[in-house]
């Protein structure tokens, strides 16, 4: 499918040759219809009456072996696109084409959802009519839960509206579609999300378009979808859709469930139940996953007010009325769901929370981060006072060390000049002891003599 749209010339299927009087009376053959096509062939006049009866006979082509399917099929859209106006014929061709052939039960779909697929890309993407055969195919692979086939090309669906010139109804059935064949294969995430953008193309300012029957059917269907999902557990993208906010005028009792899935808590939930006995019966809704959904949502509202971080486990077995031994349970499984990150602490029967998502964002909560920083300016205040009282106890000791350090180096210096004065003195009195007694004259040096004979 993406291989036409990335042209502006219109492909041409290859291998298919001759004239169409030729090509009509060959398939008109093939289908058991020449007779009825033989009068009308010669006449270039009669080529839409020609093709409708060929159309019409097509859904034979179901019938016919494995190995032949491609090729007569090539030759009837080869033959439709010939005709003044496709369109006119391509729906019942698709009609024809989105039953798979009963001799193929292997590859019968394929087959079938080949030739739907060469329809779409032989048809000029400018072309309107390419709308009505994705339709077809979107149709076909919906009732064969194929959504991993057509899962890649939606990317390109902004672009094909604008190309084809859509409006917001053929939009939105579009989307609808889409979300159809993706809730067939069991994708809910994709179903929600096309479901939304289906909701999308009413008319905000338009009080009839939003209230109007098909935007309120859709309304609920998407409101029940969020409910059930186990993996959607914030709605403030539901809620933010003015046709789903007009619930609250047309379907009161579904617009007060859904506020108290998106903001509200377990009490709540049960306070609703009360007052609308056997409604989450009566709606097809599942109980059992809706109270663990809300027990996972007030788990996390319990966590976003609690401005210490800090909660006991008494306190989670409260909220959630649960028997304190479950306590750890939910809150591992809330952990999973990705609304908490924290620790548990079996020593202190308490989970410290780390990261906290909030459910919404309104008044309320901007009041509680409001506490919290005022907390947490009053709790840096404070730890800023102990770090300089600190400090100034750190430069007052530093001080007494200092002047300690000089006392004792004074004291050392002192003790080490009156030891040395005493030795000195000590010497020089033993030296003058040694020196006692009578005083030599020094003798006068004899002058050198000169050695002679006699000396021998």
């Amino acid at each position: 499918m993406a291989a036409a749209s990335a042209q502006n010339a219109q492909p041409q299927l290859l291998f298919v040759d001759g004239t169409f009087a030729e090509l009509a009376t060959e398939m008109a053959e093939y289908l058991n219809v020449a007779d009825e096509i033989k009068p009308l062939v010669e006449d270039d006049k009669q080529r839409d009456e020609v093709l409708s009866k060929l159309v019409r006979a097509s859904a034979a082509l179901n019938s016919v072996p494995e190995k032949e399917f491609t090729a007569a099929s090539n030759l009837m859209i080869h033959l439709v696109m010939q005709a003044e106006e496709p369109k006119r014929h391509l729906p019942a061709l698709c009609q024809a084409f989105a039953q798979p052939i009963p001799s193929s039960p292997i590859n019968g779909v394929n087959l079938s959802l080949n030739a739907l697929t060469t329809v779409f890309n032989l048809v000029d993407p400018k072309n309107p009519i390419r709308f009505n055969v994705f339709s077809a195919i979107l149709k076909f692979l919906k009732s064969h839960a194929m959504f991993d086939v057509v899962q890649p090309y939606l990317q390109h669906i902004p672009t094909w509206f604008d190309d084809w010139n859509t409006g917001d109804e053929f939009q939105r059935n579009m989307y609808v579609e889409i979300a159809d064949v993706a809730a067939e294969a069991g994708h809910a995430d994709d179903s929600f999300e096309y479901l939304l953008k289906a909701l999308r193309t009413f008319d905000a300012d338009e009080k009839e378009d939003i209230s109007s029957e098909e935007a309120q059917e859709l309304s609920l269907r998407a409101v029940k979808e969020a409910l059930l999902s186990p993996t959607h557990l914030l709605f403030n993208d539901l809620r933010s859709i003015p046709s789903v906010q007009n619930l609250s005028e047309t379907h009161p009792v579904w617009s007060q469930l859904l506020d108290i899935f998106a903001e509200q808590d377990l009490e709540d939930y049960k306070d609703f139940n009360d007052e609308h006995e056997g409604f989450i019966e009566k709606e097809g809704l599942d109980g059992e996953k809706l109270l663990r959904k809300m027990r996972l949502l007030t788990f996390t509202s319990l966590a976003a007010q609690t401005t210490s971080r800090r909660i006991e486990y008494a306190a989670i077995a409260r909220a959630l009325q649960i028997p304190s031994e479950d306590v750890e349970m939910w809150t591992i499984d809330v952990i999973r769901a990705g609304l908490l990150e924290g620790k548990l602490s079996q020593q202190d029967q308490a989970f410290l929370v780390h990261k906290v998502t909030y459910r919404v964002f309104g008044t309320r909560q901007w009041q509680e981060l409001a506490t919290r920083l005022d907390s947490w300016r009053g709790t840096l205040a404070n730890l800023l006072d102990v770090i300089r009282k600190e400090e100034g106890n750190a430069r007052a000791q530093k001080e007494r060390d200092l002047q300690e350090l000089e006392r004792k180096l004074q004291g050392l210096d002192t003790g080490s000049g009156g030891t040395s004065g005493g030795g000195s003195g000590g010497g020089r009195q033993r030296g003058q002891g040694r020196r006692d007694g009578p005083t030599r004259e020094p003798k006068e040096p004899r002058e050198p003599r000169q050695r002679t004979d006699d000396d021998d």
